[in-house]
């Protein structure tokens, strides 16, 4: 369940909130598949799931940037902004993927609210995410996104 905060000034107060988890979503091979229509990227390894079950990974595994996309859905189930009017994803500083997601794993997000700034009209927040592979040790993603929230 989302923590939802009203307005600039409730979201400027949680600087150094941890935001917890999201759900557990399981990456199928069809979100795979849509994926891989929607970019053009039919890389063997992501598509074909005969020919991926005796490649290096030992079974197809999710684009990078599929994982990656997921970060908005699985932050809207940690916070929600209220009584702003606009919200924008303003970029990443960092990104890493240090393990694959093979088809049928379950990930879901941790996050922190790392940092709140002041910009012309609004807030910008910096959220340290790690996207977490259900029973591994290495994530699959591990980021950092700044967003921008106006009045």
């Amino acid at each position: 369940m989302a923590l939802t905060v009203n307005g600039l000034d409730q979201l400027k107060s949680l600087a150094g909130t941890d935001l917890g988890t999201s759900l557990w979503l399981e990456v199928t091979q069809d979100r795979v598949d849509l994926f891989a229509e929607a970019t053009d990227d039919h890389q063997w390894i992501h598509t074909d799931p005969g020919r991926a079950a005796s490649g290096p990974f030992g079974a197809p595994i999710a684009h990078g940037y599929l994982t990656l996309s997921l970060f908005i859905p699985f932050f809207t189930e940690l916070l929600e902004v209220e009584g702003v009017a606009t919200k924008v994803n303003y970029g990443l500083n960092k990104v890493r993927f240090p393990a694959p997601v093979k088809v049928g794993s379950r990930i879901r997000l941790a996050a922190r609210l790392a940092e709140v700034e002041e910009v012309p009209g609004g807030l910008q927040i910096t959220v340290n995410g790690t996207i977490e592979i259900d029973g591994q040790a290495k994530p699959a993603a591990v980021l950092q996104s700044v967003s921008r929230f106006y009045a």
